[in-house]
């Protein structure tokens, strides 16, 4: 199955570029449809510009509540026709009733071994617990957060040697490939 993917960022966007050149150089079927980012300064919105894909600024400090700003980004995913939503970096947590309607249709990179340290500061966190393993996951996004069925992870060791910032960097490199390969299986999986 191609999927009409809708990218949601609110940063740098190394994910979302990495699944836009996976679209380019077909190593995926499923298509880039937009990237939307609730962040007005993030430099992933320029990133994808000169990509030549669709870029859509959502900023959710121009919107009264959470119901006003997920109903603007819930209409354009729609107008854009996707039907797969990637959160790459996306640091706004999504609503029930946002999660209900796109039931099944959102993913999510998350940058551990899930259910282990969830949220944020996990490198942070990881580090301090002195894990000799972490990783990153890809999983459905449910109610809860960081807590959705798990798709696939990744390993990576954590040397004696390993800071907070060399392990993000240890793990980015994984999230790259993860993000790749769960795409790949759900096209299949769903043919």
């Amino acid at each position: 199955m191609e999927y009409n993917l809708g990218i949601l960022i609110s940063g740098n966007g190394s994910n979302m570029l990495n699944i836009i050149e996976a679209t380019k150089k077909k190593l995926i079927k499923s298509k880039v449809a937009t990237v939307i980012s609730n962040n007005p300064m993030a430099l992933g919105i320029k990133r994808a510009s000169e990509k030549g894909v669709d870029v859509k600024i959502i900023n959710q400090n121009q919107y009264s509540n959470i119901f006003d700003f997920e109903n603007s980004l819930s209409n354009y995913l729609l107008k854009k026709k996707v039907d797969l939503i990637c959160l790459a970096g996306f640091m706004k947590v999504l609503s029930k009733d946002f999660v209900k309607k796109w039931n099944n249709k959102i993913i999510n990179i998350h940058p551990s071994l899930l259910p282990a340290f969830k949220g944020l500061n996990t490198h942070e966190r990881a580090i301090r617990k002195k894990v000799k393993f972490s990783g990153c996951t890809v999983h459905f996004v449910n109610k809860n957060i960081d807590s959705g069925k798990i798709i696939d992870q990744e390993l990576v060791r954590v040397l004696k040697s390993d800071d907070a910032g060399s392990l993000q960097k240890k793990i980015l490199m994984k999230e790259h490939k993860l993000y790749i390969r769960v795409l790949k299986y759900l096209e299949t999986k769903n043919e």
